[in-house]
């Protein structure tokens, strides 16, 4: 199965979770906010849930814990950028740059692994059901600050492409475990300082105690549900 098919597959399975995440955008068509905290609410859940403990599984604890301090500051400067330069949308920027670089280590690995015929099948299902939960999280930070749905599949396309070009590199260049475990961390730690800082506190004011609890608990919900349905 070639880079390109597996790419494809992956766009299959991120339109999938930005189709969910469209009907949430209507039923939350008058609250931004809303879905801003549903996404961070999903978010968490889709780190402490699924991302933390399989990383902390698959890779040594010291890269981890180096590359979540890493991607901090990465934050930290990006954000800085972003705002400075009076930038509506730092989150989006933000959320997908980490899901970029949360997709390098899994796509390398896929790339090394595509000689073997009879892990194809199972491949090909692990991409399609893991990235559902991802597709739902970047398009509900997309439609949470108005982009079209056009613009969706535009970041669908190129999220793709990402992941094709790293299964490419993945066949013929065979990436330390330290150094997978160090970008998976940088991903973690863009993905929670971005969830909690730009989708839950950045609206924590602007919405009532209530609400914030009721939207963050119901994006915790669905990320629990995506992580049975997909386990």
């Amino acid at each position: 199965m070639s880079a390109m098919v597996l790419g494809g597959f992956l766009f299959f399975s991120i339109s999938i979770g930005g189709a969910i995440a469209w009907v949430f955008s209507k039923l939350f068509q008058h609250t931004t906010q809303g879905l801003s905290l549903l996404c961070g609410g999903f978010l968490v859940g889709l780190l402490v849930l699924d991302i933390v403990p399989s990383s902390f599984h698959l890779y040594q604890t010291f890269g981890l814990i180096l590359g979540i301090f890493i991607g901090y500051f990465i934050f930290q400067i990006l954000d800085t950028i972003f705002h400075s330069s009076h930038s509506q949308n730092p989150s989006v920027t933000l959320l997908a740059i980490a899901m970029i670089i949360h997709t390098i280590p899994i796509s390398l690995t896929v790339g090394n692994l595509l000689g073997n015929a009879a892990l194809s099948i199972t491949i090909t299902a692990s991409i399609i059901l893991h990235h559902i939960p991802e597709g739902f999280a970047l398009s509900t930070a997309l439609l949470s600050q108005g982009e079209r749905l056009w613009r969706l599949f535009l970041y669908f396309i190129v999220f793709s492409i990402f992941f094709s070009i790293f299964i490419l590199i993945g066949q013929y260049w065979d990436l330390s475990e330290k150094a997978q475990g160090l970008l998976m961390g940088i991903s973690i730690g863009l993905i929670a300082t971005t969830s909690i800082s730009e989708f839950i506190l950045h609206h924590i004011r602007s919405v009532t105690l209530k609400s914030l609890i009721i939207y963050v608990c119901l994006g915790y919900l669905l990320s629990y549900v995506f992580h049975t349905l997909v386990e």
